[in-house]
């Protein structure tokens, strides 16, 4: 496959608040199109505003962040339904309709993505249903499934506009052991075809058994295993 050489994520002097008070300062990474990265550090350190900011759910006060080939810094309220169509939001709560389907969850997000046609939005769905290992889910109930079939659903709907990266929040932090491995492999799977992924865990077995990057927030620091030794012991 052909990557992109221009990084997905370009995150310069930035600042990272939480309400009024600023948790990370002057941060600074990228991410390419290729790459799968972790984001670590204690509850509190900035992991979850730093997504959020990533997907414009908070503002970018100070610095600059080009994420799938929008400025934060500059990005317009109407502008930001179109970055999300560009990244893949993926939560630890599901956040599904409780009420609708599987079909109908998934079809209510391409239609608020603008589009329209009956036979692509159906074709669509089938095409990220087969590629969760779901495809029989189609018209079930969220409440009808597992925990773990709940979250391939998520990941399905985050997939339905060809991310070019995915923002994971805790995806496993919910499931049993060996449900999260099944949905780690998924991730990795999703990356393999080049998909970005940029995934806040707590995870410690995932940490020592893959050597990706790692990110840390830390005392109001973003530390980069590419550029720092980042310790991941038991403290986050």
């Amino acid at each position: 496959m052909d990557f992109s050489t221009q990084p997905v994520l370009q995150v310069s002097q930035a600042t990272i608040f939480q309400g009024e008070n600023p948790v990370l300062l002057d941060v600074n990474f990228s991410v390419e199109q290729h790459e799968f990265v972790f984001l670590i550090g204690r509850t509190g350190s900035g992991k979850s505003s730093l997504l959020k900011t990533l997907y414009a759910d908070l503002p970018l006060k100070t610095g600059r962040v080009e994420i799938a080939g929008y400025h934060l810094e500059k990005i317009k309220t109407k502008e930001v339904p179109y970055l999300r169509r560009k990244i893949g939001i993926i939560f630890q709560d599901f956040q599904l309709f409780t009420d609708r389907s599987v079909q109908e969850n998934l079809a209510f997000v391409l239609k608020a993505t603008g589009w329209k046609d009956n036979v692509q939005i159906k074709n669509r769905i089938s095409e990220v249903l087969l590629q969760v290992g779901l495809a029989e889910a189609l018209t079930k109930m969220p409440h009808q499934l597992s925990g773990g079939e709940q979250q391939r659903i998520v990941i399905a709907r985050a997939l339905l506009n060809n991310p070019s990266i995915l923002l994971a929040d805790e995806p496993t932090g919910n499931l049993d052991p060996d449900v999260a491995d099944g949905i780690f492999k998924l991730f990795q799977e999703i990356n393999k075809q080049g998909t970005a992924i940029l995934m806040a865990t707590h995870n410690h077995e995932l940490l020592r058994k893959f050597p990706y990057r790692v990110l840390k927030c830390e005392k109001g620091k973003l530390l980069d295993s590419q550029v720092h030794d980042v310790s991941f012991g038991s403290s986050f």
